[in-house]
């Protein structure tokens, strides 16, 4: 029998997800991978070490694969496009990826499709900056188009003398400014969509963000308004089928209550999202293995949920280095819990792994407490609740 190969370029915690999913489905994953540590390596049997800015590297890499698809988005759209001249099936597609590498060409598409932006502008000076700045009104939130994650490339101006101070920041082409959306709290829209078009969306989940970074995820979104809550995932399967997206897209928004739908686009992911690591544990299909459906053309997997609700709490490096050291004290403290580790040396703020956990509707409070513990003890190797 002949099962698919499927190529994966960058080697970070989202390939090494995706290789257990493979596996189950009886797939071969190959990963392209930025060094012999990269977290992915270890999960899967055939590892190449190369730069993915390299044409070359990046053709050998493909021409043993059945489809090539991503673990991040920073693979340069020229030399994506020039795969799919040689025939090489890219998924999703250098034209719809395009929309999650740059902020810019986002934030038009959005616009173009009639759905809810914040207010924005292409900037290229700070006089432009500042005009947008006293017509927005202040504060505003200065975006690099490309490669900002986690905070990074985002600063917030409070008025014209900090945008002032951002002329550093105009040598490389223009800037995304956009208005600073006074919102409720972040939600997650994560969909998948197959080159024939089948779409499926998970629930819309709650994302809560420390210093930048996404702490922790409730889904479904508790207390969302249900109107809300299908227009934003009506949005998202909006989104990806206009844009062409073949896989997972996360579409990350803003709650607005009183503001429009009850929601604004605040930015797009075009791959398995930190946003939906629950539905590891918490959906009938994970998004792992429906990136992997979706990549290969075959029927997606229901999404519900196995329980009433889920928590999903990122572990960011902290004071613990012997992360299985922390295992038996976790694993004792909350049994239930489902822990999941990236194979990375722990630096502080660092995503070394995630912790789900799963069970009633009404049992969130629990659900949060059970995965904030665990996710505790492993970043700081000892129990929050047993220090006093």
């Amino acid at each position: 029998m002949d099962f698919p190969i499927i190529g994966v370029i960058g080697g970070g915690q989202l390939a090494r997800m995706m290789a257990p999913a493979a596996t189950a489905l009886g797939f071969e994953l190959r990963v392209l991978a930025e060094g012999p540590d990269a977290s992915a390596v270890p999960a899967v049997a055939n590892a190449t070490i190369g730069d993915y800015r390299d044409l070359q590297v990046l053709t050998d890499f493909a021409a043993g694969v059945d489809v090539v698809t991503f673990d991040h988005e920073h693979v340069p759209g020229e030399h994506l496009l020039a795969l799919v001249e040689k025939g090489i099936n890219v998924r999703p597609g250098p034209d719809a990826l395009i929309h999650a590498q740059d902020k810019l060409v986002m934030r038009a598409a959005v616009e173009r499709l009639g759905l809810p932006n914040p207010r924005w502008a292409e900037v290229s000076t700070v006089e432009e900056l500042i005009s947008f700045g006293n017509s927005a009104g202040w504060p505003v939130v200065l975006k690099t188009p490309r490669g900002g994650y986690d905070g990074k490339g985002v600063r917030v101006l409070d008025g014209a003398g900090a945008a002032g101070d951002c002329t550093d920041w105009f040598g490389t082409g223009p800037l995304l400014a956009e208005e600073k959306v006074p919102f409720r709290r972040e939600l997650s829209a994560l969909v998948a969509r197959t080159p024939s078009g089948e779409t499926v969306a998970w629930p819309v989940v709650e994302s809560i963000q420390v210093r930048g970074v996404c702490d922790e995820v409730i889904a479904p979104a508790p207390d969302l308004d249900p109107a809300v809550a299908e227009a934003a995932a009506a949005a998202a399967l909006r989104l990806a089928s206009e844009l062409g997206v073949t896989g997972v897209m996360a579409a990350e928004l803003f709650e607005t209550p009183g503001r429009g739908p009850g929601f604004l686009v605040n930015e797009l992911a075009m791959r398995p999202h930190n946003s939906g690591h629950w539905t590891m544990d918490g959906s009938v299909t994970g998004q792992f293995e429906q990136h992997l459906r979706a990549v290969l053309d075959l029927p997606l997997g229901s999404t519900d949920l196995t329980g009433g609700a889920a928590v999903m709490k990122n572990v960011l490096g902290g004071e613990n280095s012997d992360l299985f050291g922390s295992y038996p004290l976790a694993l004792a403290a909350e049994p239930a819990a489902k822990v999941h580790t990236y194979g990375k040396s722990v630096r502080p703020g660092r995503k070394i792994g995630h912790v789900n956990a799963v069970g009633s509707a009404d049992g969130v409070p629990a659900l949060r407490r059970s995965a904030g513990r665990a996710a505790a003890i492993i970043r700081d190797g000892r129990d929050p609740l047993k220090e006093n």
